[in-house]
């Protein structure tokens, strides 16, 4: 019921700017009020809905005025993916003490009546320099890389790669369980984007 009370506000589209939508503040919500909001806006408006994030995970809401505008969630890394771990360039032992220190990128969303060009890339490249802090503030350790997959039947990756985000390959298509050599998921493309100059160093020691 509370989403719908304050559906009609939140609806009311918007055209304009990323400047003169400014200043646009980036709320870590998990813990806190805005989480009910937060969790019914993915489930109304994001392909994939809502499921609660198991491990370590966050919450963001974007606001504008107080308004949200956009939705990001992070959580544990996957434990392996062929093309990440080779351009990290980890044994499996550091990938087995580190892999705490990479953030999954497992929903991005702006909300459908939100019309800015170039406000995604604006977005990811605003939480991507306050991520790591949050993330020492709730689970004691920093993130080092950041990663996501973007389902190519979907989504071209535009606003990943404007944000510096690289392109590190594509899935098979396979299926995480599937035993044949069929594809019988969409293709996505495994996009990461390193939060330290030195981030080989700091996952591979």
């Amino acid at each position: 019921m509370w989403f719908e009370d304050c559906k009609s506000f939140l609806s009311t589209p918007i055209h304009t700017t990323v400047k003169k939508l400014q200043p646009i503040e980036i709320r870590q919500i998990r813990r806190t009020r805005h989480e009910k909001l937060f969790n019914g806006l993915i489930e109304h408006h994001h392909y994939l809905g809502y499921t609660q994030p198991v491990g370590e995970h966050l919450k963001y809401i974007c606001f504008s005025a107080e308004r949200p505008i956009a939705c990001f969630a992070f959580s544990s890394a996957p434990y392996k993916l062929l093309h990440r771990d080779r351009f990290i360039g980890w044994s499996a032992e550091a990938l087995e003490r580190n892999r705490h220190l990479l953030a999954y990128n497992s929903r991005f969303l702006i909300l459908p009546w939100i019309h800015v060009p170039h406000l995604a890339s604006h977005l990811l490249g605003k939480c991507a320099g306050i991520i790591s802090a949050d993330w020492q503030t709730v689970y004691q350790h920093p993130i080092y890389w950041l990663e996501t997959f973007v389902d190519t039947e979907r989504f071209k990756g535009t606003c990943y790669r404007a944000a510096n985000w690289q392109f590190l390959g594509n899935t098979s298509g396979r299926g995480k369980y599937n035993k044949t050599h069929k594809q019988l998921t969409s293709i996505k493309a495994l996009y990461g984007l390193p939060l330290v100059k030195d981030f080989q160093k700091m996952l591979c020691e």
